[in-house]
């Protein structure tokens, strides 16, 4: 690799606004805000809205749609369409 044209790969911890789950990984990211983690070295911190911590999908903690009240909705909404 060419050096000076490549940004900075470090450690870095994404802290999930959501769960306050907190995960220490590698990324290109800078920030001005720092925690101290568990090895008691401290990184820059990003805070993110939803990680897998949080997300439906991940988590298995999905809201069930009430089905037929929606299809009640669109046919009472189109009963005389195309009539």
């Amino acid at each position: 690799m060419k050096s000076e044209i490549h940004p900075d790969y470090q450690a870095v911890i994404f802290r999930d606004l959501a769960s306050g789950e907190s995960f220490l990984t590698r990324s290109t990211l800078t920030s001005t805000k720092t925690l101290k983690w568990e090895d008691g070295k401290e990184y820059p911190v990003f805070d993110v809205e939803i990680s897998s911590a949080s997300h439906p999908f991940y988590t298995g903690k999905q809201r069930i749609m009430d089905a037929a009240g929606r299809v009640e909705k669109f046919n009472s909404r189109y009963k005389n369409f195309g009539s």
